[in-house]
């Protein structure tokens, strides 16, 4: 898995690049379909052509295996 770890809590991080900001949005909605679907929530950070995601478990204050297999599913998305 390509994703970063962060600290400050603890958590995947991953940036996808899109052409625009429009697909960076559709994007976006594809993560949150997902997070809802799942019932577990990432960071989202919405830019011209980019979005950042980043999945950790604010409960257990760092990354879980829940987190991990977001984060796969994620990477399917894009």
């Amino acid at each position: 898995m390509d994703w970063e770890v962060r600290q400050d809590p603890e958590r995947l991080y991953k940036a996808f690049r899109f052409p625009d900001f429009r697909e960076a949005l559709a994007f976006a909605n594809r993560v949150g379909e997902l997070a809802e679907a799942h019932h577990h929530h990432p960071r989202l950070t919405v830019e011209w052509g980019q979005v950042a995601v980043e999945w950790w478990t604010h409960s257990a204050g760092g990354i879980t295996e829940k987190d991990r297999e977001m984060a796969r599913l994620t990477d399917l998305l894009g």
